[in-house]
């Protein structure tokens, strides 16, 4: 008879250096009986990749296939077969450890399954180094200083917001650009504000890449891809 439920615990693997990880994520992946991960088609893991090197190897691992859609229904579906794979183990009072790139409450897929299993079964959350971080410090520029402020704005909103939102940005970090770079492209050119932009692709990775919007010519980029747009004054 099981008398504790095992515990949940969402752990934060930070942008790419493995050395990046925290003490704590380190200790606990190393200890952990049960690894979870999203894998794209079921086959790459960005965050076993960075955590691989901690993972012990009589860890069973528990892989959340996810499709990569548009479509949100493949999307649910996949966290709703990822929460009951994760909620067997709990049941039986497994620990489970599941790894997360960044941070699991900055976009991180984590939120999905904290909300299908959080009331019912304990959970954690082990804060990480976000790729917001990482990308101002292969920039070698803080993200804003004393009174100026920082937006976050996934480049999926819609033409119309994302103007609004940084004509009265400071500085801004975009992510999730892909694909929806053109859009973003047109309209940091209606704002006069592509000279003050960088990209970031796969910050602290190996192959890490960091040049300006305007040296960009291809149409889209990579999915690990972040601009930073400064349109304040150098304050700092």
């Amino acid at each position: 008879m099981v008398t504790k439920l095992g515990t949940l615990r969402g752990v934060g693997v930070g942008p790419g250096d493995p050395e990046l990880l925290t003490v704590k994520a380190a200790r606990l992946i190393s200890n952990a009986s049960v690894i979870a991960y999203l894998a794209a088609h079921g086959k790459d893991s960005t965050a076993r990749d960075i955590a691989k090197s901690y993972i012990p190897a009589s860890a069973e691992h528990l892989v959340i296939d996810m499709p990569m859609r548009v479509e949100r229904e493949p999307g649910e579906r996949a966290y709703d077969a990822g929460a009951t794979a994760i909620a067997a183990h709990l049941a039986v009072g497994r620990d489970v450890i599941l790894l997360c790139e960044g941070d699991p409450f900055f976009y991180g897929s984590f939120m999905y399954l904290f909300a299908r299993l959080a009331r019912t079964y304990p959970c954690a959350i082990v804060p990480g180094v976000t790729s917001m971080t990482a990308s101002a410090a292969a920039l070698r520029r803080p993200l804003s200083a004393r009174n100026e402020v920082v937006k976050v704005l996934p480049a999926t909103l819609p033409e119309d917001r994302l103007r609004e939102e940084l004509m009265t940005a400071e500085s801004a970090v975009l992510i999730k650009v892909g694909r929806h770079l053109p859009k973003v492209r047109n309209v940091l050119g209606m704002l006069d504000l592509s000279s003050r932009a960088h990209v970031i692709i796969k910050a602290t990775h190996q192959d890490e890449v960091v040049m300006p919007l305007l040296d960009i010519t291809e149409d889209h980029l990579p999915y690990f891809s972040s601009i930073l747009v400064y349109s304040g004054t150098e304050s700092w």
